[in-house]
């Protein structure tokens, strides 16, 4: 049987620069690997077309978002909201192929009765409420705070109402369990994410600086990136660097304070990924506990020790491969044990028990098709 299937993204998945795309992009050739024929449709703001994409998809459309107040409704989250043009609901019904939307923020049309009896599926990435309730919770910008609180208000009650409406593919155990908790969804199931890595890369030894990476200009990542400058390396004297796109002004003041700290703006990937493999100790505490974190998954593939707060890596399964502190005092003892502490082969394999089983595309892909077909 000739299996086609629409894919609705949040995003353009290409290139592949920030960690929302990463199992946009990454799912698309190994589906096509399988035999799907994919018809990929992608919300345009700021990237543009890809031809890269025509090599997996069978066709490619892209729509414009709603941004700014053409976006905004009093019952609708923003995120939704703005991803609903009528043209990718005419495409969605020149056939009956199966849709997966990528993300809540795809779902516009979900409840459209053109689309009653059509088969539906979710990829979960973020309990978004929680998420955006995070984000309020750590944001300064009274402007910025008050939209995020909005913004949580919406989705708590509209992904309620999605949940009962479709079958959910989450990219962590939690997010599983708050669906059903707390959404009472029916069908929902852990996938993990679609990666590039396919080897542990670490290498053993011993590196020359602790590093935080992520994008700088997430409210979330600039404020871990200040928690460890003014609690951690502004009380021990080890070789600190943070690297990342669009840094504030501030940060970069606040990074170049003290003689054994610095930051190093829109790294480009190989000049990252480099950061990443000569770190001795990768350092990615988290202030939201919701969804997977790409960089910790980046870093456990590709770099030595990882230090991580417990919200980074709760119900992931990937604790054992972690040093795990909850305190400022706890971080600075655990990063000088491991700064002269060789990263040596138990090491790596223990990465590549908890890492290569559940991070395999291809099982994960035959997964996916499993469910939907």
């Amino acid at each position: 049987m000739e299996k086609n299937l629409h894919i609705v993204c949040l995003d353009v998945p290409y290139p592949v620069d920030y960690g929302g795309v990463f199992d946009l992009f990454y799912k698309l050739p190994v589906l096509k690997e399988q035999g799907v024929k994919i018809h990929l449709h992608c919300f345009q703001y700021g990237r543009a077309e890809q031809p890269i994409l025509n090599e997996y998809c069978e066709s490619v459309h892209y729509y414009p978002r709603n941004e700014g107040h053409k976006g905004f409704s009093t019952q609708i989250p923003y995120i939704v909201c703005s991803r609903s043009h009528p043209a990718l609901l005419e495409n969605l019904l020149k056939d009956d192929h199966p849709i997966l939307f990528e993300g809540v923020h795809c779902t516009y049309f979900v409840g459209c009765e053109k689309l009653a009896g059509r088969r539906l599926f979710l990829r979960l990435y973020n309990v978004e409420c929680e998420y955006y309730g995070q984000l309020c919770k750590h944001e300064n910008s009274l402007l910025k705070k008050a939209y995020f609180y909005n913004e949580k208000r919406l989705l708590e009650k509209y992904e309620s109402d999605v949940a009962s409406k479709m079958q959910i593919f989450a990219v962590s155990q939690k997010d599983v369990e708050v669906y059903q908790q707390k959404f009472k969804a029916k069908s929902i199931h852990y996938l993990p994410i679609f990666l590039p890595y396919t080897k542990i890369m670490g290498e053993e030894g011993v590196g020359n600086y602790c590093l935080y990476h992520g994008n700088l200009s997430v409210s979330e990542n600039e404020m871990a990136a200040t928690w460890l400058l003014e609690k951690v390396f502004s009380k021990i004297k080890i070789p600190f660097v943070i690297a990342g796109k669009k840094p504030s002004a501030r940060l970069q003041r606040l990074a170049h304070t003290h003689c054994h700290t610095c930051l190093i703006e829109n790294p480009g990937d190989d000049e990252m990924k480099d950061l990443i493999t000569k770190a001795q100790v990768n350092i990615l505490p988290s202030f939201n506990k919701t969804g997977i974190k790409l960089k910790l998954l980046n870093a456990l593939f590709n770099g030595r020790h990882c230090v991580v707060n417990d919200d980074a890596v709760e119900q992931t399964g990937l604790e054992p491969a972690c040093h795990i502190g909850s305190t400022p005092e706890s971080f600075q003892r655990i990063i000088m044990q491991l700064y002269h502490h060789p990263f040596c082969d138990e090491e790596i394999r223990l990465r590549k028990k908890l890492l290569l089983e559940n991070y395999d595309n291809s099982k994960n892909a035959k997964k996916l098709i499993e469910w939907i077909w």
